[in-house]
C-alpha cells in the first residue's frame, strides 16, 4: 500500500502530462517482464485457428439462438430470459472478441481475425480503425498519463460515474456520438495523436458503415412500428454490457499509474468458467500485458509458468472488488494513493526505481515549471 506525492493529472493526449511522459522516458519505454525461456515463449505464442473457431461457433450459436427465442416470445415476459442471454453475449462478449482479434492472436488466419474484429467493433460501438490504434497505445504506454487513451480510472476517481457504467447508457451514447462525429469526417485531436494520418480515411469510412447500419435498423423499426429491431441491434450494448464493465473495472482500478511494471498497474483475478468464456481469459490481465502476443487460450499456461513472479491473484471477482473499493475510498481522500499488491517470496522485487522515483520526478518537474 503506497502513497505518492500527487501531481494533478492532465489525461488528454496533447497536454502537459503527455509532454512530461516523453521527457521522463515513460513513453514507449522498456517494461519489466518475468523470465520465460525463449523456446517456451515461442511455443506459447503459436497461433492456431481451432480454439477460436470452436468458441466463435458457440458464440454465434448462443447469439442467434437467444435472439430467435426473444423474437418468438416478443410481447410476453417469456422473452426476458432470452434477451438477458442475448444482451450479455452481444453487449459483453463483443469486447473480448474485439480485443483478442484486434491483437491478431485469436485466430491464426488473418481474415478470420479481421471479420470477427469488425463485427465485434460494431457491437461494442467502437470505430474499428481508431480503436485498433488506441489499444496499441494502451499496451505501449499502459496507464501512463497523457499517453494512454484508455485510462478508465482517473484520479481523484469518479466512483459514481464509473459504477453507473454497469447501466452503460451514457457510455453507449458517447460511443455513438464519436462514431457519428467520425462519420462526418471529424477526428478529435486525441484520435489524430494515435492514428497515423494514412489511416484517417479508413476510420471515417468505418464510421459511415456503422451509421448506415444504424440508419437501416431505424428504418426497419419504423416500417415494423416495433421496438424489436433496437433490442437486437444497438440496445444490447446498454442492457447487456454489465459483465464487460464488471470485468473491465478489475483490470486496473485502484492500482498505480505512471509506472513501468505491469505487476503494479494490472490485476489478475481467478474467475468462474462462464465468465472466463465471456471474457476470453482476460482475467489473466498481468500476463496479457506482459506478453500481449500470447493467444487467449494459452494464457492459463502462461500464468502457471510465471505466477511465482507475480502478485498473488485475487481469488474471485468479489475478492477483486473488495480490494478495489478499499483503494477507491483511500484515493477519494488521497489521490496519490494506490494499492501496491504484495509479491510472493519467489518473485523478483518491483522495479522500485520506477514506481517511487517517477512521481517525485514529476513533482520536481511541476515545481520547476511553476
Amino acid at each position: 500500500m503506497t502513497t505518492t506525492t500527487f501531481v494533478k493529472r492532465d489525461y488528454s493526449l496533447v497536454g502537459e502530462d503527455s509532454r512530461r511522459a516523453v521527457e521522463l522516458g515513460l513513453a514507449s519505454a522498456e517494461w519489466y517482464h518475468s523470465d520465460v525461456p525463449r523456446k517456451v515463449m515461442k511455443e506459447l505464442m503459436q497461433r492456431t485457428d481451432q480454439p477460436a473457431i470452436r468458441d466463435t461457433i458457440l458464440w454465434f450459436a448462443i447469439l442467434f439462438g437467444s435472439a430467435a427465442g426473444g423474437i418468438y416470445f416478443w410481447g410476453s415476459w417469456a422473452c426476458v430470459p432470452f434477451f438477458f442471454v442475448y444482451g450479455v453475449i452481444y453487449g459483453s462478449s463483443c469486447d473480448s472478441r474485439w480485443h483478442e482479434c484486434g491483437h491478431g492472436t485469436a485466430f491464426r488466419t488473418a481474415w478470420m481475425n479481421d471479420v470477427v474484429y469488425n463485427i465485434a467493433s460494431f457491437m461494442v460501438i467502437r470505430n474499428p480503425v481508431s480503436w485498433r490504434w488506441s489499444h496499441a497505445r494502451h499496451h505501449t504506454d499502459t496507464y501512463i498519463v497523457g499517453r494512454d487513451a484508455e485510462i478508465a480510472w482517473m484520479r481523484p476517481p469518479a466512483v459514481v460515474r464509473n459504477f453507473l457504467a454497469f447501466f452503460d447508457v451514457w457510455g453507449a451514447i458517447n460511443s455513438f456520438k464519436i462514431i457519428a462525429r467520425n462519420a462526418t469526417g471529424n477526428l478529435s485531436a486525441d484520435e489524430k495523436n494515435y492514428i497515423p494520418e494514412s489511416e484517417w480515411p479508413k476510420a471515417i469510412m468505418a464510421a459511415r458503415i456503422h451509421m448506415a447500419i444504424y440508419a437501416l435498423t431505424l428504418l426497419t423499426a419504423l416500417y415494423m412500428w416495433s421496438f424489436l429491431p433496437f433490442m437486437l441491434i444497438g440496445l444490447p450494448r446498454i442492457y447487456g454490457s454489465w459483465h464487460m464493465v464488471m470485468c473491465g473495472h478489475l483490470q486496473h482500478a485502484g492500482l498505480a499509474d505512471n509506472v513501468l511494471d505491469h505487476r503494479l498497474n494490472s490485476r489478475t483475478v481467478y474467475m468462474n468458467p462462464i465468465s472466463r468464456y465471456i471474457y476470453w481469459n482476460m482475467n489473466y490481465h498481468v500476463e496479457h500485458h506482459m506478453f500481449p502476443m500470447v493467444p487467449y487460450h494459452a494464457l492459463p499456461k502462461l500464468h502457471a509458468l510465471i505466477k511465482d513472479d507475480l502478485p498473488i491473484p485475487n481469488s474471485s471477482i468479489m475478492d477483486g472488488y473488495s480490494e478495489i473499493f478499499a483503494s477507491l475510498r483511500r484515493q477519494k481522500k488521497d489521490p496519490g494513493y494506490y494499492f501496491r499488491r504484495p509479491l510472493p517470496p519467489t518473485a523478483k522485487p518491483f522495479r522500485e526505481d520506477l514506481h517511487t522515483e517517477i512521481p517525485e520526478r514529476l513533482t520536481q518537474t511541476a515545481r520547476t515549471q511553476a
